[in-house]
């Protein structure tokens, strides 16, 4: 089994979910983590006291991922804290609101698109200086099958985003190479998470349930898996490439 002890971990949106999950496997697996929280301060802390309670180190850092001066700030107190980033995940993200496209306006297009794809920008870019003094910097983004498929009803916006994420995820590979950096991507299919308790109907996930193959939706610990995988050395040939993990419900 891989080891991440001595590494030093950044997740954002790690306050509940899926980016939860990561910081405490991360953590489980020997890493120091800094878990990130906006509107969930209050849960960022407590993932942070559970990372604490295993004998890792635990930072919390708060702030908008879309927002360029905040994540200044949160880069510039990681910076003062660790010196270094081993691992990025780019988590953060959200629907935000379901709306037909007669409906989508301008301001929630921007919104969507702040938090799930220029907050990739923004953080990697903020980021890359600490990446670069790891040895063997990973960079791990988080996508959807929405990228793919053009998301469920109501969700134009958040299916664009991440056809972003997965497409900068192949070009920032291409790009952050010569630094030695890795940079791929885990794609979620339909996971039990807050997300789809606060923005998805039932009637909606019972649709999407009918068409996985596994006849279930996924953990947040299932979906961290491939992410795990990406940041050992076990992936040390592999880059630009996105892992869909989704119960069989969109194969490639």
């Amino acid at each position: 089994m891989f080891t991440f002890e001595g590494k030093v971990v950044w997740v954002t949106g790690s306050s509940t979910g899926i980016g939860r999950a990561a910081a405490l496997a991360f953590a489980k697996h020997g890493a120091d983590v800094i878990v990130h929280g906006n509107s969930s301060v209050e849960q960022a802390k407590a993932t942070a006291a559970e990372i604490q309670a295993m004998g890792r180190q635990a930072m919390v850092v708060t702030g908008h991922v879309g927002k360029r001066d905040q994540v200044a700030r949160m880069v510039q107190e990681i910076g003062e804290r660790f010196d270094r980033l081993d691992v990025l995940m780019n988590n953060a993200g959200a629907l935000i609101q379901r709306v037909r496209f007669e409906q989508l306006e301008e301001e929630l297009w921007d919104e969507v698109m702040d938090v799930n794809f220029k907050s990739v920008f923004l953080v990697t870019k903020a980021a890359l200086p600490l990446i670069k003094k790891s040895e063997k910097g990973r960079i791990i983004n988080v996508t959807s099958i929405a990228a793919r498929n053009g998301g469920g009803f109501g969700s134009i916006a958040y299916a664009a985003s991440k056809g972003g994420v997965s497409t900068m995820t192949r070009g920032l590979a291409k790009d952050l190479v010569v630094f030695g950096i890795t940079v791929n991507a885990i794609s979620p299919g339909v996971i039990a998470t807050p997300f789809h308790d606060r923005f998805t109907p039932e009637e909606i996930r019972a649709k999407s349930l009918a068409t996985i193959p596994m006849g279930r939706e996924g953990t947040p610990e299932e979906a961290v898996g491939a992410a795990l995988f990406l940041a050992s050395p076990l992936a040390d040939y592999i880059t630009g490439e996105i892992i869909e993990v989704n119960g069989g419900q969109l194969m490639d």
